[in-house]
């Protein structure tokens, strides 16, 4: 298969602005809406339905690559060279509730064994179609908003707010994570929960907010925001420091470079 490029990439850009449309234009009824496991884990009838516009489209850009995404079987992780993480909505409660801060995220990850993780991601995307806002990162080239390079605040904490999130799917894990906010608030600004961990992660790379954590995610919650993160000159890892591992689940801690945090 073809190595991807920058018209690739402008293709997935163009995809992922149309499927924006299917969330714009939906009208969600109580029907719409179901119950996964976990406390408030729900899922909406545009998810499968933005899902599976991506997955199609994706095919069409980068034929032979791998597919990974939040919405049907995703329990082994696939083995070609190339694989997209989607989150089809990222956010699904805010768009339920008609909050506008949701995404759509892909992130583009090669198999690469010399990585401790065995991938790597090259490409991110997250797109938030009520605000038309789209971040985008390719990998060694820098990341950008709406075709504009970002990149992360060079405040210290004490001038920094602080994003976090909660996964509230998890038991247990919402304790932990309030707790870590509550000793970060008096270090900081303000702390602040949007429930979108890839549109926080984008916010920690535009310079909106000097941080980002939250204790268990999926690879989809966070790959495309990670390289984005990264390319506008953060980091992004486990929270004890460690790499993050873009085939499972784990915790996220998002900084900027000037906010030397490296554990929680």
């Amino acid at each position: 298969m073809d190595n991807p490029d920058k018209k690739h990439y402008q293709d997935i850009e163009a995809l992922a602005r149309e499927a924006g449309e299917i969330m714009l234009s939906a009208q969600l009824s109580r029907g719409d809406i179901d119950a996964k496991e976990g406390h408030a884990n729900l899922v909406t009838r545009y998810d499968s339905m933005v899902q599976e516009r991506l997955r199609g489209g994706l095919a069409k850009i980068l034929p032979g690559s791998g597919f990974y995404g939040e919405e049907g079987a995703h329990s082994a992780f696939p083995d070609d060279e190339y694989t997209f993480i989607v989150d089809p909505i990222d956010g699904t409660s805010n768009f339920i509730h008609d909050f506008a801060l949701s995404a759509i995220a892909i992130a583009l990850v090669k198999r690469d064994l010399s990585l401790p993780t065995g991938h790597g991601c090259i490409y991110g995307l997250v797109y938030n179609p009520f605000t038309d806002e789209l971040f985008s990162a390719m990998r060694g080239e820098g990341a950008s908003l709406n075709g504009r390079p970002i990149h992360v605040s060079g405040a210290p904490l004490s001038e920094s707010l602080v994003m976090f999130g909660t996964a509230p799917y998890y038991e247990g894990c919402s304790a932990l994570a309030f707790d870590r906010a509550a000793k970060l608030l008096p270090q900081c600004v303000d702390v602040r929960r949007l429930g979108s961990a890839e549109l926080d992660l984008c916010y920690v790379a535009c310079g909106r907010a000097g941080m980002y954590f939250e204790p268990l995610i999926q690879p989809w919650d966070l790959a495309a925001g990670s390289i984005i993160v990264e390319e506008a000159g953060g980091y992004v890892t486990r929270w004890d420091g460690s790499p993050v591992d873009l085939t499972a689940a784990g915790s996220c801690l998002a900084r900027s470079h000037s906010i030397h945090i490296d554990t929680l």
